[in-house]
């Protein structure tokens, strides 16, 4: 393995450990020293790697903002090239919707799985939702790491906009993209404090995408 190589997987490995100890006890628990100690690395390495904590969790949200678009993306199958989707099919128990009635059935399928994939309802999503959300909550007082998710939010608005355009004939897809972004954002919260239970919310998110698709 390359120096490079190395640097990149223990970066990735410090990464996870940043996502493990805010899953554990939020941003609070983040620490250099912690981090190291979960990642199995010196305090040095943690330092090469990244010159600062922001930097470090600038990084670490990076990685999870990719994971989260590349699995809305990994589904396509149907849709425009521009359109995109998440796989992993389900019902409103396992927190994905099923596909809304009417519109275009491939991109209509694909907006529901991926608006399910978004909202991380799902038990198998629990943790990165947590993680997810410590992260928003110290982008509001981070500019720099509100900068990142203002990118990640711009990514999936796209390809909610696409998605949308294919599925339905009404005017103003980019509206609707920006409602549905708010609303599976939304309903990440709710589950995870437990207002609404996963299938609860998965009904919230069916009838939503059902009055899209029918427009």
């Amino acid at each position: 393995m390359s120096r490079q190589s190395e640097r990149e997987e223990r970066r990735l490995r410090i990464a996870g450990a940043v996502c493990a100890l805010a899953d554990e006890s939020g941003m609070d628990g983040v620490t250099l020293r912690d981090v190291a100690v979960r990642a199995d690395v010196s305090m040095g390495a943690v330092q090469r790697c990244f010159r600062t904590k922001d930097e470090m969790l600038l990084f670490a949200l990076a990685h999870i903002g990719e994971q989260v678009t590349a699995r809305v993306r990994a589904g396509l199958t149907g849709v425009p090239a521009e359109g995109a989707a998440a796989p992993a099919p389900g019902g409103p128990t396992s927190g994905t919707p099923a596909p809304a009635a009417g519109g275009s059935a491939p991109a209509v399928d694909a907006l529901a799985r991926a608006a399910a994939e978004i909202a991380l309802l799902g038990d198998a999503h629990r943790t990165e939702a947590r993680i997810w959300l410590a992260f928003v909550a110290r982008a509001a007082v981070s500019p720099a790491l509100a900068e990142v998710l203002r990118g990640n939010y711009a990514q999936l608005e796209d390809v909610f906009t696409r998605l949308i355009s294919a599925a339905s004939d009404a005017p103003g897809a980019r509206a609707e993209a920006r409602a549905l972004l708010a609303l599976v954002d939304g309903l990440t919260t709710h589950v995870l404090v437990g207002h609404l239970g996963p299938a609860d919310a998965a009904q919230v998110l069916q009838a939503h995408l059902d009055r899209i698709a029918a427009c």
